[in-house]
């Protein structure tokens, strides 16, 4: 077996980070073209983006049994292709069934991607002996930065949303050619059974990721409704938080390994949730726009290093095998993105969206409190 522990392997893992981030961050400039070419309303579009969660999600859990047996290489392989090669199709499915079909291929190679370089970059951290993980996650920011980016720039030359896909796909393909022959060859396959239930110290650790996911879900999807509602700034602006929220999360990967080896895996949650936490609360009692940027700030700083040591914990656990521990704690994460922001939206109805995110506080101190267990 290649050794883990090479300029070479971090590298692909980097790539598959960064892939991954660029196929989700395509299709995200396409939705109004797809709406606008299916003549659909929200209510249908809005099943039909539920279509990807349903692929990534059902494709997270054959993975962590699919890598239990034949490592995470092809799985990574076969996802980052598929997302090549699924893209083009969102731009030219003509009917809602074959979108939702596409979206559902699209899905599935996310899902499978992302399990697969998680559990892949466990392995490579551990051969290397010293924290890695924040950074291989900072990649998947700046993919979907990048993939928001390029693919905008390109209908902005008004280009097709065909063509565009199609330079986007070549360019994911490109980088999945120089990241194929450096990614280890049996990573993490082992022997021994194929499906575990989660349990013992992986449950804490799914419940935790899900938490942290939501409060990323709940940034994008509320965030900058908050702050409008609150009066803080007009809707042409209500962006804003997010953006920096966005910013202050990656520029924290990018350093948090650094800072995991100086202070440690228990103190990265602890002071990560805590200052999640102050965020929300400045955000959540702010008398001005500026001071709720502030706000955001801190919660994407606070959060950006909180998911990475999670899946570190995974690594460390016995209770479960390393790949089915990584895929569990994905599907969680994943949940708390795709369901947690729906019942932010059933709570908030029901006693108001300030009273919803100072609930969201509240679960963030479960990190703090859960820290001790986690990292032993």
């Amino acid at each position: 077996m290649t050794s883990a522990d090479r300029p070479a392997t971090r590298l692909a893992t980097r790539l598959s980070f960064l892939v991954a981030g660029f196929g989700l961050a395509c299709w995200a400039p396409l939705v109004p073209f797809a709406k606008a070419r299916l003549a659909v309303d929200d209510a249908v579009l809005g099943l039909l983006l539920l279509s990807l969660g349903i692929g990534s999600v059902v494709a997270m859990l054959a993975t962590g049994i699919l890598t239990a047996r034949y490592g995470s290489k092809p799985i990574i392989i076969a996802g980052g292709i598929g997302l090549a090669l699924v893209l083009p199709l969102l731009a030219l499915a003509g009917t809602p069934v074959t979108l939702a079909v596409a979206l559902l291929a699209f899905g599935a190679a996310l899902g499978s991607i992302d399990v697969a370089m998680n559990i892949h970059a466990v392995e490579v951290e551990r051969a290397a002996r010293e924290p890695l993980m924040s950074g291989f996650h900072a990649l998947f920011s700046i993919g979907g930065f990048a993939g928001s980016a390029v693919m905008t720039a390109l209908l902005s030359f008004h280009l097709g949303p065909l063509a565009c896909t199609l330079i986007c796909s070549a360019l994911m393909l490109i980088a999945m050619a120089l990241a194929s022959p450096r990614l280890l060859r049996r990573a993490q396959a082992q022997e021994g059974p194929l499906f575990v239930l989660p349990h013992g110290i992986v449950l804490l650790l799914a419940l935790l990721a899900a938490i942290t996911f939501l409060i990323e879900g709940a940034m994008l999807d509320w965030g900058a409704l908050l702050v409008i509602g609150a009066g803080l700034v007009s809707e042409a602006q209500g962006g804003i938080g997010y953006i920096v929220f966005s910013i202050a999360m990656t520029a924290g990967r990018l350093g948090g390994d650094a800072i995991v080896a100086r202070i440690g895996d228990r103190a990265t949650l602890v002071g990560g949730s805590l200052l999640a936490v102050a965020g929300l609360a400045v955000l959540l009692l702010a008398p001005s726009a500026p001071i709720a940027i502030a706000g955001f700030l801190l919660i994407g700083l606070g959060a950006s290093n909180l998911v990475p040591v999670l899946f570190r914990g995974a690594a460390r656990q016995t209770a479960m095998p390393t790949g089915l521990a990584v895929a569990s704690i994905t599907t969680a994460g994943y949940a708390g993105v795709l369901v947690g922001p729906a019942g932010i939206g059933f709570v908030a109805h029901a006693v108001g969206l300030p009273t919803a995110f100072w609930m969201l506080a509240a679960m963030m101190c479960v990190v703090t409190l859960s820290a001790r267990a986690v990292t032993k």
